[in-house]
């Protein structure tokens, strides 16, 4: 089975709903965690017997991209420089699979450590970039992506500075994101549960945010932000999100 095949479809919106989560922890120098995590339990429960080849299946394990890299060092250096560039780019990341096909769960999680925000901006397309080093592939997952599948059309811009953290969706290629959101409407009807959700916690209590919609902890250090993956990935200003902490 072919874990890579199944998550590059799912983020293809082949599949019927799955949730996308973004989690920051933010410390008081502007250093941080950050962990995208796609959850594709409905998908599991949807078709999980066909999905893991009527097999059992349970899995939880965690890839250091640093010493993959490190033991993939020969097939590495048979790449073009570009190639390698963008390998080395994802070093500092891990990746958590989490797979149980008796209770229907699966999750995928790219996380990582920034010295300041502003090395988030990479996480999302480190997300897909990942995604060609899913266990099992060998070989192929080392071959460099196609120019389409490897295509990120939404990026991401964090910034914090002087007590306000902004975070900035934007369109990278509008005419292949138009061409996708297309495609998005026969898909609809399955992926209208799909969900995306920020989740960001930092230093000191939150004293605004400028999404009305917004929920936050007992202790107003965390804000959550939720809506339709299909609205965000339609028009990505829905999820800007600036807050401004208390002194």
């Amino acid at each position: 089975m072919k874990l890579k095949l199944l998550f590059f479809f799912a983020l293809a919106f082949t599949f019927v709903s799955c949730q996308f989560s973004e989690t920051m922890v933010m410390n008081a120098d502007g250093s941080g965690t950050m962990t995208v995590e796609v959850n594709l339990n409905e998908m599991m429960a949807f078709g999980g017997d066909a999905l893991t080849d009527s097999a059992k299946v349970k899995i939880d394990t965690i890839i250091n991209i640093k010493q993959f890299l490190e033991e993939k060092r020969d097939s590495i250096s048979k790449l073009s420089a570009g190639e390698q560039q963008k390998l080395k780019k994802l070093e500092n990341f891990d990746i958590r699979i989490k797979m149980d096909s008796e209770s229907s769960e699966m999750t995928y999680a790219i996380s990582s450590n920034f010295k300041n925000v502003a090395e988030a901006n990479d996480m999302l397309n480190g997300l897909q970039q990942a995604g060609n080093m899913m266990p099992g592939d060998n070989t192929e997952m080392m071959k460099p992506s196609t120019k389409e599948d490897s295509k990120e059309l939404v990026g991401v811009r964090y910034t914090f500075e002087n007590g306000v953290f902004n975070r900035d969706a934007y369109i990278k290629d509008k005419e292949m994101h138009q061409q996708q959101v297309d495609s998005l409407k026969q898909a609809e009807a399955f992926m209208g549960g799909a969900k995306y959700t920020l989740k960001y916690t930092f230093p000191k209590r939150i004293k605004k945010t400028s999404n009305p919609e917004a929920s936050y902890s007992e202790d107003r250090k965390t804000v959550i932000v939720r809506q339709s993956f299909i609205e965000y990935f339609k028009n990505p200003d829905i999820l800007d999100l600036k807050v401004e902490l208390e002194n």
